[in-house]
């Protein structure tokens, strides 16, 4: 057959018709894939060599069905928390070629129908927190398309990665028992929030442990001035400890105490979660939590599902489940003596 200069580049198209297969046959000969004969790889491989066809992801994606994209749903998106979430996710998802659709689904009346519009423009969804529920998810995984859940409690047949909560919450009771305080708050709305919820289901039961009464739950957000907001009355009356649900919220109480002349950790100790960089400035007893890593193994784990389903092969890896370590980092804030501070 002879060679032919062309004056433009070749599509995919032009390598199918040469080669008398379809646009998905060309795409996965020219990836090596078992499902194409050993003749028929080589029979796209001279045409694609003929046409001087190049691949592209784009192509790849078109023959494929697929939209070489992405997607993640967030509660919110306002905060250090899912800003480190969203830099791991979008690093791994990069590397491996595909971009990233977010959608933040707080204030929106709309959510289910929101996530599943999403869900229809990529090829694997990443779902964080309580952003809908079981029901949607459910119903988005029987239509195929990879799921992993995020910080929330597992669906089954869905990948699912948590970090650590109830033990480690545990571990940060008993040490501000050790220190004295039999007095608690909990500031944060387990309701809301699965991680939340096992924060606070931690704390409850060291408490317990000790013969003592855990504390209702003060419900309040996520962020800074609710943290703020939510503190001014219950300063009025210092606990001895006031945990706090984030950072962020810890960071809100300490401006709620500076204002009322509290001092911390003199009159009261105040803990967070997450060690976000302010907290170490601040000198916040807290939990560090790899938020970035959540991201990073989120996107790993939906490409590896996707290129389960884009080859068929009826054998798809066991469901998985992760939970990451999470650990104590003791600081000022909760009262110990500086020569006993980790970090």
């Amino acid at each position: 057959m002879e060679m032919k200069a062309l004056s433009k580049a070749s599509t995919i198209y032009e390598v199918a018709q040469r080669a008398g297969v379809s646009i998905a046959t060309v795409s996965r000969a020219l990836r090596d894939s078992d499902l194409v004969t050993a003749d028929t790889r080589a029979k796209v491989r001279a045409a694609a060599a003929e046409l001087r066809f190049t691949p592209n992801r784009s192509g790849r994606s078109l023959a494929e069905g697929r939209h070489a994209a992405n997607g993640i749903v967030f509660p919110d998106l306002v905060g250090p928390y899912y800003a480190e979430v969203v830099l791991g996710y979008e690093e791994a998802a990069a590397a491996v070629g595909s971009s990233v659709l977010i959608l933040a689904t707080h204030g929106r009346a709309d959510a289910a129908a929101a996530v599943q519009e999403l869900a229809g423009r990529v090829d694997g969804l990443a779902i964080m927190g309580q952003t809908v529920g079981d029901d949607v998810v459910r119903d988005i995984a029987a239509t195929g398309l990879p799921l992993v859940l995020l910080a929330r409690d597992p669906v089954p047949g869905v990948d699912t990665i948590r970090t650590r909560n109830e033990r480690t919450a545990g571990q940060l009771t008993e040490h501000l028992l050790g220190h004295g305080h039999r007095g608690f708050a909990f500031l944060g709305d387990p309701a809301g929030s699965p991680d939340v919820a096992g924060r606070y289901t931690g704390l409850a039961a060291a408490l317990r442990r000790h013969g003592l009464i855990p504390p209702a739950p003060v419900p309040c957000g996520l962020d800074l001035d609710s943290g703020e907001r939510a503190a001014r009355g219950l300063l009025t009356r210092p606990p001895d400890a006031v945990v706090c649900a984030n950072d962020e919220i810890a960071l809100g109480v300490h401006l709620a105490a500076e204002r009322r002349r509290i001092h911390i950790p003199g009159d009261v100790a105040v803990t967070g979660w997450d060690d976000l960089m302010a907290a170490r400035f601040a000198h916040l007893t807290t939990v560090a939590q790899p938020m970035r890593e959540l991201g990073t193994v989120a996107a790993r784990w939906l490409h590896r599902r996707i290129g389960e389903r884009a080859a068929r092969t009826g054998r798809p890896t066991a469901v998985r489940r992760r939970v990451l370590p999470t650990q104590l980092v003791v600081r000022r804030s909760c009262g110990t003596h500086p020569s006993e501070v980790h970090r």
